[in-house]
Formats: structure tokens, C-alpha cells, sequence
């Protein structure tokens, strides 16, 4: 790029930067309330918290890309346009095409993020984001325990415990656990959970055990540690079921018969592999909607309040239709060729309007009857 060019590319990427990270902002601000029940009822850390914000947010980047995009080369084409900037550029001898490559570039740029994204980083972090919450779904000191409160398990399992410190200790744990008419009680100081020979166990200090005999006659141990296997009350039979959000681009094309009965129907798997890779080119379209708003017309001083308008209702016309298509293609097979087809043509559109607004009007000639001297 040439200087100009170099110039008029910072302008433009700095609003758009902004504006992206804005939304970013807003994304990771509504997955972290989301996320609070991670901490209010599963005791979790605040750094699981988050990590499991933090890993939604490649999700969302086909969202907030192109629209930040869109809003940010709007800010910067207007300034740049109501200070004469770009009638200084056209001044120096720039066509239209150099005008408005370092926004292609820009545009080719953010399109290239986003394919990334979604062939890579998004299907890691959602897979990465499902593991951490089925550990915390199926984590013991989640399932078994709250502090203050009496937790009713399975298999007649109840436990109570009166503080949970954040190294995991348990203070003044109760264990009661009735199997017909038969109670068992433990109690102890201090209990963690853990696994042996990778079974999940319960390790108390310093507690006791209480049971009635069958004669009627209160049994009573003391102990000062004892490992309390929790294998009959967990089922280890669960498993982690993946969403089509959370598979590799290989396995949408692809889907095995598992993946297909598990997930979503094969047509679903399509459409979403499709999308992944035809919602880049909305960064193209973004891009050339804002340079038609700017560019796709003469110099107002008035302002572009109706184009920008415009070129807006335009974009949001285009992506909903292609949130539409999306939908309609996972039944619909033959229609995923419309996710590319559809951002292509707006695109083409929005750039034949810039180039188009460069040619000059025609005079009509003159006809005879103009030409003519009228009698005086």
C-alpha cells in the first residue's frame, strides 16, 4: 500500500478495533452473568468462572465481527469524508478502487479471523468449555455437599457439612445414610474428597461411626481417619455429549453414525459446517455496505444520515435472511449453496454501486427544436 493508502487503512482499522472490542465487551459481560451459577450453586472458583466466559467468546466472534466492522468503518469513512480528507485523496490522483482497498484489505483481513475462529479456535474452546462444565456437573463436592445445608444424595445418602474452605477441606462433616430400617451415621472433623485406584472416596479425620445392632443395642466406632468409599452412591455411566457448535469441521463433513445419533441429524451438521465457513463473507459485505454509504453517492453537507440509514437497514436485512438460510438448510440440503451465494451478491451489489456512482450523468443533447432561433 502506498502512504495514502497506509494512512487511510489506521483510520479505518482503529474505529473498528474499537467497536469490535466494544462488543466483545458487552458478549463477555452477559456470558459472566450467566456464569455466575458456576459460583453460586456449584462452589466453583471465580477463575473457573472465567475460563468458561472466556472460551464462549469465539462463539459469538461471527457475530460481533462483521457488525463491528460494519459500525467501525462507518465512524471512520464519515469523519474521514466530513473533513475532506478523502476529497484530498481523489485530489492527489487515487482512483476509486486504491480509495477504497485498504477497507478490502481491512475487510479480507477480519474475514480471515473469522475462518480461523470457526475452523479452529471455535470448536476447541466449545469442546474444551463442554468438559469443564460436565466436571463441574459431576463433581462430588458439587453433587454431595453445600455448606449449611443438609444434601439429599442417592441410595438414601444425606450429608451435611458446616464449612467448605477453599482448598476444598470440609469442616464438621454428618454422613446419614438409611437403607431400609437399617441407619448408619458418620460424622468427623475434617473430610476431603478424592479417588482411589480410581474409585471416588470420601477421606474423614477424626469422627465416629454410629449404627444399632440388630438386638437394638447402639454401636459406636471412633476413628482418626477412614476412607468411606462413594461408588454406590455415583454413577460413573454418564458421559460427555457434544453439541454441533463443539465439532471439528472434519466431523460435520463427515459425521459418524455416533456423532449423527448423539448430536444432530446429518442435514443440521451440514448447514453448520456451511455456515462456518460462508459467515466470513459477511465481513466482505459489512465492508462494501459501509463504503456504499459513504462513497456510493456525491459529497453532502448535510450529512449521510439517509445513506448510512440505508446501508444499515440493508445489512441487517442481509444477515438476518442468512441466519434464515442457515435454518432452512438444515432441511433443506440444496439451500447451503445460498450461504455463500447470498453475502457474494450483496456484496457485488454494494461495490456496483460505488464504481457505478463514479460515472458522470449525461447531458441529454440538445434536440433540434433547442437549436433553432426563434423569431423575434
Amino acid at each position: 500500500m502506498t502512504l495514502i493508502q497506509t494512512y487511510l487503512f489506521r483510520q479505518i482499522a482503529l474505529p473498528v478495533l474499537a467497536a469490535c472490542a466494544s462488543l466483545a465487551g458487552i458478549g463477555i459481560l452477559s456470558q459472566s452473568l450467566d456464569q455466575l451459577e458456576v459460583i453460586v450453586e456449584r462452589g466453583q472458583s471465580v477463575w473457573i468462572m472465567v475460563k468458561l466466559t472466556l472460551l464462549a467468546v469465539p462463539l459469538l466472534f461471527s457475530v460481533i465481527l462483521p457488525i463491528g466492522l460494519f459500525v467501525g468503518a462507518l465512524i471512520a469513512l464519515t469523519r474521514l469524508q466530513r473533513e475532506q480528507e478523502l476529497t484530498a485523496a481523489y485530489a492527489s490522483g487515487m482512483t476509486r478502487w486504491q480509495m477504497i482497498a485498504p477497507g478490502a484489505w481491512l475487510a479480507a483481513g477480519v474475514a480471515a479471523v473469522m475462518l480461523l475462529t470457526n475452523v479452529v479456535v471455535q470448536p476447541w474452546a466449545q469442546r474444551t468449555a463442554r468438559e469443564q462444565a460436565f466436571a463441574i456437573r459431576t463433581d462430588l463436592a458439587a453433587l454431595l455437599v453445600e455448606e449449611g445445608r443438609f444434601v439429599q444424595g442417592p441410595n438414601g445418602l444425606t450429608v451435611y457439612v458446616q464449612q467448605i474452605e477453599q482448598n476444598g477441606l470440609l469442616k464438621n462433616l454428618f454422613i446419614y445414610i438409611q437403607n431400609g430400617d437399617k441407619v448408619t451415621t458418620w460424622d468427623a472433623a475434617e473430610a476431603r474428597f478424592g479417588r482411589v485406584d480410581g474409585q471416588p472416596v470420601l477421606t474423614m479425620k477424626q469422627g465416629s461411626w454410629q449404627q444399632y445392632s440388630p438386638a437394638g443395642v447402639l454401636q459406636q466406632l471412633v476413628f482418626d481417619g477412614y476412607v468411606f468409599p462413594l461408588g454406590p452412591y455415583v454413577t460413573d455411566d454418564q458421559r460427555i455429549r457434544y453439541k454441533s457448535a463443539d465439532l471439528w469441521i472434519t466431523q460435520l463433513f463427515k459425521p459418524t453414525p455416533e456423532l449423527i445419533r448423539d448430536t444432530a441429524p446429518r442435514g443440521e451438521l451440514l448447514a453448520e459446517a456451511h455456515s462456518r465457513l460462508s459467515s466470513p463473507l459477511y465481513a466482505l459485505t459489512a465492508m462494501a455496505m459501509a463504503l456504499t454509504a459513504i462513497l456510493g453517492g456525491a459529497f453532502s453537507r448535510t450529512g449521510y444520515t439517509a445513506r448510512i440509514a440505508k446501508a444499515s437497514g440493508a445489512f441487517l436485512l442481509v444477515r438476518v435472511v442468512g441466519y434464515a438460510v442457515v435454518a432452512a438448510s438444515a432441511w433443506n440440503g440444496w439451500l447451503n449453496v445460498f450461504q455463500y451465494l447470498l453475502p457474494i451478491a450483496a456484496t457485488v451489489v454494494a461495490l456496483r454501486l460505488v464504481f457505478r456512482a463514479l460515472k458522470p450523468h449525461r447531458a441529454s443533447r440538445p434536440t433540434l427544436s433547442r437549436l433553432k432561433v426563434r423569431p423575434a
